[in-house]
């Protein structure tokens, strides 16, 4: 009976830290998916990069005013470019994310949790 409670136990503290650790690497993927351009913040997920996309397929290339994360007005002289830089960002900081996260799932035990 012991032996049930030890790995129950084990399984929880397991499950916890895997959980703690998830968490901190979703925060921190998310910290590098803020883009700050023209005094603006701006948070790149796919509705951006698919308005921004849909603006440069209309013509809309030059003096273009996005609504930021705090909901300011950002004026962007080069559409195109911030679709590179948010898309380059974007794309860099999933695949990050991915190979953390293929880690985190193979790491079996709590103490290779946190060596990660």
């Amino acid at each position: 009976m012991e032996e049930q409670l030890k790995k129950a136990l084990d399984f929880s503290n397991y499950r916890q830290t895997f959980s703690i650790q998830r968490r901190t690497l979703k925060e921190k993927i998310e910290a590098k998916l803020t883009y700050g351009c023209n005094g603006g913040i701006f948070k790149i997920d796919r509705s951006l990069i698919t308005f921004v996309q849909l603006l440069i397929d209309q013509g809309r290339v030059s003096g273009v005013p996005l609504i930021d994360a705090n909901d300011n007005p950002i004026l962007i002289d080069n559409l195109e470019t911030f679709r590179d830089e948010i898309l380059d960002r974007y794309f860099t900081s999933t695949l990050e994310y991915y190979e953390q996260y293929q880690d985190l799932k193979k790491s079996r035990s709590v103490e290779k949790l946190l060596d990660l």
